[in-house]
């Protein structure tokens, strides 16, 4: 029984994370992913990697650290990391005023230019329901008047979400917010009733390519400008520094005049960027 209450012991102690290992791994995620780890996070850390350690049959996080950072570098493992530890939620249709700007002001503008083509790029776009909504926003634009042709790009750093993006697989309860009319046209509901889900229409998913990308690389592997960028409720994970470094790489992909939209919840107030505020959380590149 002693010996059984020891190796109980120990298990348990071997699975927390001590301070130089909440350092090591919370410097890392910083600088590679600017993703903030003060130490009121160590525990949400910690919880979030058990399942790591688990899957690599790994005992203890010094261990973790030890196979994360090899001399070689685990690529495979680290991206399975910061799919744990990025948070990721969305909905579709959220924050309603910048699809209805872009309804009412941005399309009828290209609309008038005479511009057949227009670029999206959704860049924090979690598990899709953003760059869907921007597709379905364009759907109904075209029926209404002369068909502006789209793409749109969604980038995210998790994996895992972008897996789940491609699918188009959701919850029911995930649109249960959406008209009546939207959801008729573009959302098919599952046969199978013990799993009420629904998927978005081939037609829209179709219009919307995703990939990989950490917004704090050093340079973006994209070669094509857009005409609007949403980049929302992401910088509130960045310090000031880091929000204002990605916002401007962002803007090198941004046309000139082109459209930035900002969460709701955050704030370009003193940062040098070459953008113009026109209405809350809505700016032009100038």
């Amino acid at each position: 029984m002693d010996k059984l209450k020891s190796t109980i012991s120990n298990d348990f102690h071997s699975s927390k994370m001590s301070e130089s290992d909440f350092k090591v791994l919370s410097e890392f995620i910083y600088k590679e992913y600017g993703i903030k780890m003060p130490p009121s996070k160590k525990i949400l850390l910690e919880s979030r990697l058990q399942k790591r350690l688990k899957a690599n049959h790994i005992d203890t996080f010094k261990e973790y650290c030890e196979y994360v950072f090899s001399e070689k570098g685990n690529e495979t493992e680290i991206v399975h990391m910061i799919d744990v530890v990025s948070t990721n939620k969305t909905d579709f249709f959220r924050e309603l005023a910048h699809f209805e700007y872009m309804n009412e002001v941005l399309l009828p503008s290209f609309t008038s230019q005479n511009s057949n083509e227009i670029k999206i790029w959704s860049s924090a776009c979690s598990s899709g329901e953003e760059p869907y909504t921007i597709a379905m926003v364009m759907s109904e634009y075209n029926l209404q008047h002369s068909p502006i042709n789209f793409h749109i790009l969604g980038t995210d750093i998790s994996s895992a979400v972008l897996h789940k993006a491609e699918n188009a697989i959701y919850a029911e309860d995930r649109i249960k917010e959406i008209p009546h009319s939207i959801l008729r046209k573009y959302f098919l509901k599952s046969k199978d009733l013990t799993k009420p889900t629904v998927r978005v229409v081939s037609e829209i998913r179709k219009k919307v390519a995703f990939c990989r990308l950490n917004l704090m690389a050093d340079n973006y592997p994209i070669s094509e400008s857009f005409d609007i960028i949403f980049c929302r409720n992401v910088l509130i994970y960045f310090d000031r520094i880091t929000q204002e470094k990605v916002i401007g790489k962002l803007c090198e992909k941004l046309k000139p005049n082109g459209t930035f939209f900002l969460g709701h919840s955050e704030s370009l107030l003193g940062m040098d960027l070459p953008l113009k505020n026109i209405k809350p959380t809505i700016f032009k590149k100038i």
